[in-house]
């Protein structure tokens, strides 16, 4: 059914990933880290802070750099690839797509919670206007029904997309629920608007997650060099790869250069291990945004309980993305009803940055 077909990858390691480093890239690493994805024959490659543009603040976490180097200094590298970079309308504007777009970025990838298409109109509107691909992210996708799902996506579409995704930014979907996704956008929107998927790995299902999007019709998937992301990280693009190459799906991408970045970029320089730890799996399990993984560490140390609880109770209250201070007041609340054991947290990646 998939053999022959062109899904195409878009790596995230610069973007998703600076999550797992907290927002410490710099402009060396960002430039050979392009570099070598643009010469696999990887075709988009995201790069900004893990929370888009302007993410850079006390609440997210501020970069080492400021971004639009960043995305300056990939835009000037990449021979081949697009250079997309990633908003969430209230956290970014349009004169930051705009300045964005300046540096060299060709597409925008434009993100809202999966309830709320709606506040996304305006910045698709812009993107289309500066001549860049529209590309739009349903996150948390796994809190409401398929129907619901498509009635969103429908929104953007009205509104200019060129690509739609679903998003498992808990990487809490089963492949069951992957497939219902996918499967409502793929029938329900117009034949010529693509569908995409994102995958997280808090439930060990990442790569069978984008397979299972591919075989429902997907034809954009995003992949991190060795997971690197969030949580328990991304579906890792070298093994999305090798899967594909097996699945006769075509990617155009090397599949040796991708796993030689993802070895000595990522595991060696880095020193990062994207893993399913009890943390991360809570996330996925319990269905909580998978960037609260180290405001949930952090909060931990600082309260003296576990973060697993933490996020336990975090995804009971069924918090989204932009709420990262509810991971605190959690804590909090948990440490003043003696739910601290003493105990060391693990860390969310192994050998990640203290």
């Amino acid at each position: 059914m998939t053999m022959g077909k062109y899904v195409r990858i878009t790596d995230t390691s610069l973007r998703d990933g600076s999550h797992a480093i907290r927002h410490q890239f710099t402009v060396d690493q960002v430039t050979r880290a392009v570099k070598a994805l643009d010469e696999a024959g990887v075709p988009m490659i995201e790069v900004t802070h893990g929370d888009g543009l302007a993410g850079s603040s006390i609440n997210y976490g501020f970069s080492a750099t400021n971004e639009l180097e960043l995305i300056e200094a990939a835009c000037a590298t990449a021979k081949r690839a697009k250079i997309a970079v990633l908003l969430l309308p209230g956290i970014g504007t349009i004169h930051d797509i705009k300045e964005a777009q300046k540096r060299g970025a060709k597409a925008c990838r434009i993100a809202t919670h999966c309830t709320e298409a709606d506040i996304s109109a305006q910045h698709i509107a812009a993107t289309k206007e500066l001549g860049m691909e529209a590309i739009t992210f349903l996150m948390m996708s796994h809190m409401i029904e398929p129907k619901e799902l498509l009635a969103q996506a429908k929104l953007m579409e009205s509104y200019g997309a060129d690509v739609v995704y679903v998003v498992d930014s808990a990487g809490a979907q089963t492949m069951d629920m992957v497939k219902a996704r996918v499967t409502a956008l793929r029938e329900g929107l117009d034949p010529k608007t693509h569908v995409g998927f994102h995958a997280h790995n808090n439930l060990g299902l990442g790569v069978a997650n984008a397979v299972v999007a591919v075989e429902c019709g997907a034809d954009n998937i995003d992949g991190s060099v060795r997971g690197l992301g969030a949580g328990a990280g991304n579906a890792a693009t070298e093994a999305i790869v090798a899967v594909f190459n097996k699945m006769g799906i075509e990617t155009g991408i090397d599949l040796y250069a991708v796993a030689d970045l993802a070895e000595e970029f990522v595991g060696k320089e880095l020193g990062l291990t994207p893993i399913v730890n009890r943390s991360s799996l809570i996330i996925g399990y319990a269905g909580v945004y998978s960037s609260f993984l180290l405001h949930a560490e952090r909060a931990a140390k600082q309260f003296g309980v576990p973060a697993h609880k933490v996020l336990e109770e975090v995804g009971r209250r069924k918090a989204v993305g932009g709420q990262e201070d509810l991971v605190l007041q959690v804590a909090a609340e948990l440490a003043a009803q003696g739910a601290g054991d003493g105990k060391a947290q693990e860390p969310a990646l192994a050998g990640a940055a203290k």
